[in-house]
């Protein structure tokens, strides 16, 4: 079946008991059992629940998975993915990772003993072999990065990754499974944060990991047990409900993010316009090879930090607000928002740059928007 059936379809038969088409949102923390030890499959909800069940079949499908596991949000399934590796042992990240990412792994696994690399994604796609080593346990991806979109061409990398020895991670969140599957070009699991475009609306907070390999997958699940950091049934059957519509919107995003970044690419006060949709980025090539399309997120750099903040209070559609993904548009400063926590490391955000989540508005209205803004940010900038 095509990917839009199966975000319909997949996992979500019609409830045995009524015959409601849309799957239950059980909400229990425990199973009656027929006998000790008897049950009709579930227990105890930490362990397994029938509308958690349905959302990790459905999103393993879109991702081209075999396993899939959901957690409390996407910090959680990194937390859980971290328990993969132990102390001593060595992860190798793309340098422009989410701050929330690198403010885990640097200020709570490297106090521990946990040795992490930061490579930027032109120099992992040009040498990455010269960076992993015997000690290298996991590769650490996000293609296209946040905040910058830089791209990485996983494929390559991946084989590099192996050929070491190590495992390939891929936070897929900025493309979603619509426009990237990162497991069919070599990835060993794949990460997202369900809050984004996976759910759609900006009203859930989830995280999922994915894979093929069988000893990863039985292991993640026993971490999701023994950790805990489990999703409620209410924000498993929200995603659900947003996977229904996943590919429509993603169409949707990407065609205004092509307006936006084209119009914004061509106005006299945006110095540079980073979207890998645009034939002068410098991972264009790449992205148009391993996506579908280029994805809804689009930054730009301004003159000046006054003027970016400036700029990100200015918009009216554009609600200034961290997150992303959601059917509205949303603006924010990452080196004061999302991304504050990067501020020592070698890759801080850059002051002047603004980071923008295209919705699914109307593209004209959007560039409207923009346009008022810049106007009043250069004003307020005294430029």
């Amino acid at each position: 079946m095509d990917f839009e059936t199966r975000a319909i379809h997949e996992g979500q038969q019609p409830d045995p008991a009524t015959g409601a088409i849309t799957v239950p949102i059980y909400q229990t923390s425990t199973f009656a059992q027929e006998a000790v030890g008897e049950t009709k499959g579930y227990d105890y909800a930490r362990v397994s629940n029938p509308t958690r069940t349905a959302l990790q079949l459905c999103l393993a499908s879109l991702e081209g998975a075999e396993h899939g596991v959901a957690f409390s949000s996407g910090l959680g399934a990194v937390t859980t993915l971290m328990h993969l590796v132990n102390p001593g042992d060595r992860v190798v990240a793309v340098a422009d990772v989410y701050g929330g990412v690198y403010r885990m792994f640097s200020q709570v696994y490297e106090p521990k003993g946990y040795d992490f690399s930061w490579v930027p994604a032109e120099e992992l796609n040009a040498n990455a072999a010269e960076h992993i080593d015997e000690r290298t346990r996991i590769l650490w991806l996000e293609s296209p990065t946040n905040p910058v979109l830089n791209i990485i061409d996983i494929r390559a990398v991946a084989e590099a990754a192996h050929a070491a020895g190590a495992m390939v991670v891929v936070d897929n969140t900025f493309a979603s499974p619509y426009l990237q599957q990162p497991l069919q070009l070599g990835a060993d699991v794949v990460v997202h944060s369900t809050t984004k475009y996976l759910g759609g609306h900006s009203d859930l907070i989830g995280g999922f990991a994915a894979t093929n390999d069988p000893t990863i997958a039985e292991r993640l699940l026993f971490l999701q047990k023994s950790l805990g950091a489990v999703p409620g049934p209410f924000d498993c059957w929200l995603v659900l409900r947003g996977l229904k519509t996943l590919a429509v919107r993603m169409r949707k995003h990407c065609e205004n993010a092509h307006a936006v970044a084209g119009y914004l690419n061509e106005h006299p006060r945006v110095p540079q316009v980073l979207y890998p949709g645009l034939p002068t980025h410098p991972g264009h090539a790449i992205a148009a090879r391993q996506m579908r399309d280029f994805g809804g997120m689009v930054s730009i750099l301004l003159e000046s930090e006054e003027e970016a903040v400036a700029f990100c209070a200015s918009t009216k559609i554009f609600q200034l607000a961290e997150s992303l993904g959601g059917v509205e548009s949303l603006i924010e400063h990452p080196a004061r928002m999302t991304h504050a926590s990067t501020a020592e490391a070698p890759f801080a955000a850059a002051r002047e740059l603004v980071r923008l989540s295209v919705g699914i508005e109307s593209a004209e209205d959007l560039v409207e928007d923009l346009e008022s803004a810049l106007v009043r940010s250069a004003a307020t900038a005294g430029a």
